[in-house]
């Protein structure tokens, strides 16, 4: 099934509650929830006090990445009964394996993300313990990159592997994704787009929101 995650990075932090009342009355059925740290990411967003303020807010299950050093040290504080991902960087963690049966140990899903120049290989021995694998189309840290086009061939190794090994993880790919090129990322074998200034930065999130929701459902692939 293919799912939207707005990302809450290029929301309005003054108005969140508003903002995600919004996507949620449209259809999302996930949000994105950017923590950045100032260390592995040059940019600082916010934490889990945040996540647990927005938790009587909405329904909306959260999809929580973390670009963060030593994720290890923060996993519990994000779980909550509708925290459905908890994803962590390859590149930050020492002990990836120990990490993700830490993040499934809460009942969450674990998923892993890899950066534009992490090659595919690094999951090769996880592929079987996760629930999602994050293709990063930009480098982390900011909102309204511009889309990597060698994300797309990332894609579709990714999605031949999960295919050849008969494994169900999500893909999901973040970073520059808006309703030109959706489709196409779909067609790579994505089935969860994050998508953050196209959402919220568009003149009607809400109307923007349900192009997104409709595209996605219509998608053949």
């Amino acid at each position: 099934m293919n799912r939207l995650s707005p990302s809450l990075l290029s929301a309005d932090f003054a108005r969140l509650a508003e903002e995600i009342a919004i996507i949620e009355h449209a259809g999302a059925d996930l949000i994105h929830v950017d923590v950045m740290d100032g260390h592995f990411v040059p940019n600082i967003t916010i934490g889990p006090k945040i996540l647990k303020d927005l938790y009587n807010k909405t329904s909306i299950s959260f999809d929580v990445h973390l670009m963060i050093e030593k994720p290890e040290r923060y996993i519990e504080s994000f779980v909550t009964d509708r925290t459905e991902f908890i994803t962590v960087h390859a590149e930050a963690c020492t002990h990836l394996h120990r990490v993700i049966q830490e993040i499934k140990s809460f009942g969450v899903k674990a998923g892993v993300a890899i950066n534009p120049a992490t090659p595919l290989d690094l999951l090769d021995y996880i592929f079987d313990d996760i629930g999602l694998v994050l293709i990063m189309s930009v480098n982390p840290g900011f909102g309204g990159q511009n889309f990597i086009p060698s994300a797309l061939e990332k894609i579709r190794q990714v999605y031949d592997k999960k295919v050849e090994r008969g494994l169900c993880f999500d893909i999901q790919v973040d970073g520059g994704i808006t309703l030109k090129n959706a489709e196409m990322v779909l067609a790579a074998g994505a089935n969860i787009l994050v998508a953050g200034s196209a959402v919220f930065g568009a003149p009607d999130v809400y109307e923007e929101t349900k192009k997104f929701i409709e595209l996605m459902e219509n998608s053949k692939i």
